[in-house]
């Protein structure tokens, strides 16, 4: 099975290729703005490295969101390009998936994991899960004062209490919330989706999302003004 993976849904801009069990090359930019000029020539550089080319792939994984719209577009656009001309499918994995399964095993051992990710808001999109990865109900998009009422309403039906780590590059505006909440934690690392997990993801998964946008808000869209 190989998998060329593709992200640009927040700030970063990442490509990674899953060959027979392992990601064997990949590159990843912090990137918040400039994705379009920079995600096809990251995506050749890997497959250029590895040796493979197009048609030799067995699919597409692409980050789907949610996340910055303009950003998850061009990944989206990509991978579909890609695709076409090589005949492949293509496996969308949210963003939520991402970055949980990104998360170092000894960092997220015994916890639940809420994946906060940043929405150029000033509310995160916000996916619980359980220490299994499996998710807690929906996502949801909330003001930060809502966070803890709703994390205790999702974990009111838990036995005891549970850990909590807190993962994403949304997690800083919950800091102050919940930073001296009882046995909660906030995850090392960047907090953004990298192309390798996602590659990964999609090399595990038969099914996965449609290639298209997951929203948990309308864009951002405005209209031009109408003329007399």
């Amino acid at each position: 099975m190989r998998v060329l993976g593709l992200d640009t849904a927040t700030s970063g801009c990442s490509a990674a290729l899953w060959d027979d069990g392992a990601v064997t090359v990949r590159r990843r930019e912090p990137m918040a703005r400039g994705q379009a000029e920079a995600l096809v020539p990251l995506a050749q550089a890997v497959m250029t490295e590895a040796g493979c080319a197009f048609d030799a792939l067995d699919r597409i994984a692409v980050t789907v969101g949610p996340g910055a719209f303009t950003g998850l577009r061009i990944a989206l656009a990509a991978a579909r390009g890609f695709a076409l001309a090589a005949g492949l499918p293509v496996v969308g994995i949210t963003s939520f998936d991402a970055v949980v399964h990104g998360l170092p095993d000894a960092e997220r051992d015994g916890r639940a994991v809420l994946v906060a990710v940043d929405s150029r808001r000033s509310e995160p999109f916000l996916q619980l899960f359980h220490p299994d990865l499996t998710p807690f109900g929906e996502p949801a998009m909330l003001e930060p004062a809502a966070v803890p009422g709703w994390l205790d309403g999702l974990l009111a039906g838990e036995a005891g209490a549970v850990p909590l780590l807190i993962a994403g590059d949304g997690a800083a505006a919950l800091r102050p919330l919940l930073e001296g909440r009882a046995d909660t934690a906030f995850a090392a690392g960047p907090g953004t989706p990298d192309a390798a997990v996602v590659a990964a993801l999609g090399a595990r998964r038969e099914v996965g999302l449609p290639a298209q946008p997951f929203y948990l808000r309308p864009p951002d869209v405005s209209l031009p003004r109408k003329t007399a």
